[in-house]
C-alpha cells in the first residue's frame, strides 16, 4: 500500500527535473539510479518527456532493460521516436525482449520497415521473435494488432493435478492471469477456467469436466472498437482472440482497450473541433495549420454562402431592417441545436445505444426540436413585439426560429446516422460541418419565412 501511495503522490516539479539534469551532467550514475529507483516506470517516462534528447538517451542507456522497456511504452510518441532513432537495432531488440509481445510489436511497428527487419533479426528469443513477427502482419485497428500472445492455456484432456503443474511454467510469462483458456487437440478454444475452478476441483478430475463452455471471444479480424464494446458490455478484464476456425491465437487485456478508447476519444474530440489530423499542442506550426485549415476553409465558404443569401434578400432588409439584427441569433440557434443533436447521436453510436430505425429517431428529434423551438419562440416573440411594437415582425421572426430549430435538429440527427451507415466516423458531424451547413440553411429559411409572412 505504501508503494501505491507513493506513486499516486508523484508530482513532476521543476526542482526534480533540474536535479536529474545536474546528475546527468555530472554523470553521477549511482545517485541517478538511487533517485529513479524510487519512482514507477510511468513516472520516469514523464521525467524523460521533459528532458532534452541527449539526457533522455543517457538515462535509457543507464538503466536496465527490464525497467527501460516499460518506460518506452509510456513515453510520448514523439519522444520515443527520437530516442529509438538514437539506439542501435541491437539495443532496441534488448528492450523489446523484455516486453509482452503486443507492446513489443507496437514499438517495432513505429520504426521504418528496414529498421524493423534489423531489430527483429537481433531478438535472440526465437519464439518471442516469431510471435512479434506474426503480430506485425495484422491490419491496424483489428483485434490481431491489439492482442498479446502471452496467455495460459490448458488441454481438455489434462487432469486438474497435471494442469496445475503445467500452468506454473506458462504463468511465468504472463503478467496477469485473468482466465485460463481450454483448448482441444486442434488448439481450438472450447472453454475457460478461473483459478478458483482449479483450486476447488479434485486432483483427478478432467479439465473438460470443470471447464465453462460459455466463453466470450473475438475474431482476429474484428475491429478494435467492436472489441471494446464487447468487453465493456460483458465487463471483461481480458478476452481471447481466435481465427475463423476457432483456433486460439492470443488475448486482449483491458489496459489495451483503455488505450483504444482514449485514442478514439481524442480523435473524435479533434474531429468535433474541426481538426482533421492527430495533432497536439507541441507539433510544428505547419502540422497544426495542415490539420486545422481544411475546416476553417469550409467555414469561410459558409460565410461566403451566407453573404450571397443575405444579398439576395436585400429588398427585405430595405423594408424591415430589424431582420438584419436578428440574423446572428437565428444562425447561432441553428448551429447550436445542430451540434447538440449530432453530439447526442454520436455519443449514442459510440456507446452502441442507438437502436431502431432512422425514421423513428428523426421523428423523436423533430418533436423535441419543435417543443424547444416553441418555448424559445414565445420569449422571442414577446421581446420583438415589445421592441418593435409590430406583431407581424414578431410573428415572422419567432416562427422562423421554430422552423430553423426543427430543421437543424433533423440535420444534426440524420447526418451522423447517415455517415455511420456509410462507414464514416460520425464524430465529423459534430464539428464545423454541422455548424456551417445549419448556419447557411438557417439564414435561408429565416429570410424565406419572414418574406412570406411579411409579404415582401
Amino acid at each position: 500500500m505504501e508503494e501505491i501511495q507513493d506513486n499516486i503522490q508523484f508530482q513532476l516539479t521543476d526542482e526534480l527535473i533540474e536535479q536529474v539534469e545536474v546528475l546527468v551532467e555530472n554523470q553521477d550514475d549511482k545517485e541517478l539510479k538511487n533517485l529513479l529507483n524510487e519512482f514507477h516506470y510511468a513516472d520516469i517516462a514523464e521525467i524523460l518527456d521533459e528532458l532534452d534528447l541527449d539526457d533522455a538517451i543517457y538515462l535509457i542507456k543507464l538503466l536496465d532493460s527490464e525497467t527501460t522497456s516499460d518506460i518506452l511504452t509510456e513515453l510520448d510518441e514523439d519522444t520515443r521516436e527520437k530516442i529509438l532513432k538514437n539506439l542501435s537495432a541491437k539495443e532496441i531488440a534488448e528492450e523489446v525482449e523484455e516486453l509482452d509481445t503486443d507492446d513489443a510489436a507496437d514499438i517495432i511497428a513505429e520504426l521504418p520497415e528496414e529498421r524493423q527487419a534489423e531489430v527483429i533479426s537481433n531478438i535472440e528469443d526465437e519464439e518471442h521473435r516469431e510471435e512479434i513477427t506474426e503480430l506485425l502482419t495484422y491490419d491496424e485497428n483489428t483485434a490481431g494488432s491489439l492482442m498479446a500472445k502471452e496467455l495460459v492455456k490448458v488441454y481438455e484432456t489434462w487432469t486438474v493435478a497435471g494442469c496445475l503443474r503445467r500452468i506454473r511454467g506458462q504463468a511465468k510469462e504472463v503478467t496477469r492471469v485473468h482466465s485460463i483458456y481450454v483448448v482441444d487437440k486442434q488448439e481450438k478454444l472450447i472453454g475457460r477456467l478461473s483459478l478458483k475452478d482449479l483450486i476447488v476441483a479434485k486432483s483427478e478430475q478432467k479439465i473438460a469436466d470443470i471447464a465453462k463452455e460459455n466463453v466470450d471471444f473475438v475474431n482476429v479480424a474484428e475491429d478494435v472498437e467492436d472489441v471494446a464494446k464487447v468487453m465493456a458490455k460483458y465487463d471483461l478484464e481480458a478476452i481471447p482472440v481466435v481465427d475463423d476456425s476457432q483456433t486460439l491465437l492470443g488475448r486482449i487485456t483491458i489496459d489495451d482497450i483503455v488505450d483504444v478508447l482514449k485514442e478514439e476519444a481524442d480523435k473524435d474530440y479533434q474531429l468535433a473541433a474541426g481538426i482533421t489530423q492527430d495533432v497536439d499542442s507541441d507539433d510544428s506550426i505547419l502540422e497544426l495549420t495542415r490539420a486545422r485549415l481544411p475546416w476553417l476553409f469550409l467555414g469561410l465558404l459558409g460565410g461566403v454562402g451566407a453573404f450571397i443569401i443575405m444579398e439576395g434578400f436585400q429588398e427585405a432588409f430595405n423594408q424591415y431592417a430589424v431582420l438584419f439584427f436578428f440574423t446572428p441569433l437565428i444562425a447561432a440557434m441553428a448551429g447550436n441545436v445542430g451540434v447538440q443533436s449530432s453530439a447526442i447521436i454520436v455519443q449514442g453510436l459510440a456507446n452502441d445505444d442507438v437502436k431502431g430505425s432512422i425514421n423513428s429517431r428523426l421523428l423523436k428529434e423533430m418533436l423535441l426540436a419543435a417543443l424547444n423551438g416553441v418555448i424559445l419562440a414565445i420569449f422571442l416573440f414577446l421581446f420583438v413585439w415589445a421592441y418593435t411594437s409590430d406583431v407581424n415582425k414578431a410573428v415572422a421572426i419567432s416562427v422562423s426560429l421554430v422552423a430553423v430549430i426543427i430543421i437543424a435538429g433533423l440535420i444534426g440527427t440524420f447526418v451522423p446516422l447517415f455517415l455511420d451507415k456509410r462507414g464514416i466516423d460520425p464524430a465529423i458531424a459534430t464539428g464545423p460541418f454541422i455548424t456551417t451547413s445549419n448556419d447557411i440553411l438557417g439564414i435561408l429559411l429565416y429570410f424565406w419565412i419572414a418574406k412570406l409572412i411579411l409579404g415582401i
